[in-house]
């Protein structure tokens, strides 16, 4: 009772939090690469703060856009400083999706099924690492529906922590990357950038496919 409790009070805190963003106009610039730069420029010395936090808002609630943060990150920030601020940000907003789905769904599922509704595949925690690193790194693969939905298996924190964080460094610098770009104008590095992320988004694909062959030929 309590964990459900506790479940509904983070869903009803950002639930709340989205009202006030779309009521106040807010929500308007997290889609305006513009006005999102300007927004948190203002913020002065607290401007990092105000990106962990968009990040971490944008994961836990699906309909806000988390791209367009990343890059007012790396424009603002550089590469380095950039790409850090986002993986708190990612990972803070993965962590929170994740707990308000095992307080809310897991336990539930646990005692009105029991082990019937088991795959064993599902069991293995270096299986379910593997398969959030590699969604880490498609784009088109929801990321806070992985972190729903790992949140409904056995995962543990540490394991989804750290799967999320190693998937997610590709994508966070050259998100950085490509924002600072963007700033520079520099066409024939965000070329080069674009190439790279469609290439780490082909990763998933080729281990696949490797895997694949190795099952046909033991």
């Amino acid at each position: 009772m309590i964990k459900a409790i506790a479940g509904f009070l983070l869903i009803i805190i950002f639930a709340s939090l989205y009202l006030y963003l779309e009521q106040s106009g807010s929500l308007y610039a997290l889609i305006n690469q513009d006005l999102l730069q300007s927004l948190i420029y203002e913020y002065g010395q607290w401007g990092p703060f105000v990106i962990i936090t968009f990040m971490a808002g944008a994961i836990v609630m699906s309909p806000l856009p988390s791209a367009p943060i990343a890059l007012a990150a790396g424009a603002l920030y550089g590469h380095t400083w950039g790409t850090i601020y986002i993986l708190i940000g990612a990972e803070l907003g993965a962590i929170v999706a994740f707990t308000m789905a095992r307080l809310l769904g897991y336990e539930a599922m646990k005692k009105r099924f029991g082990d019937t509704v088991k795959i064993k595949w599902l069991q293995s925690s270096n299986k379910l690492m593997l398969i959030v690193c590699l969604s880490r790194l498609i784009p088109f693969i929801s990321f806070d529906i992985v972190s729903y939905a790992a949140g409904l298996t056995s995962l543990s924190y540490v394991r989804f922590a750290l799967a999320t964080f190693i998937g997610i460094i590709p994508a966070s610098f050259l998100l950085a990357h490509f924002g600072n770009e963007l700033v520079n104008s520099d066409l024939p590095n965000m070329f080069i950038t674009l190439l790279i992320l469609g290439g780490i988004t082909g990763i998933p694909l080729i281990i696949g496919i490797a895997v694949n062959k190795y099952k046909k030929h033991t």
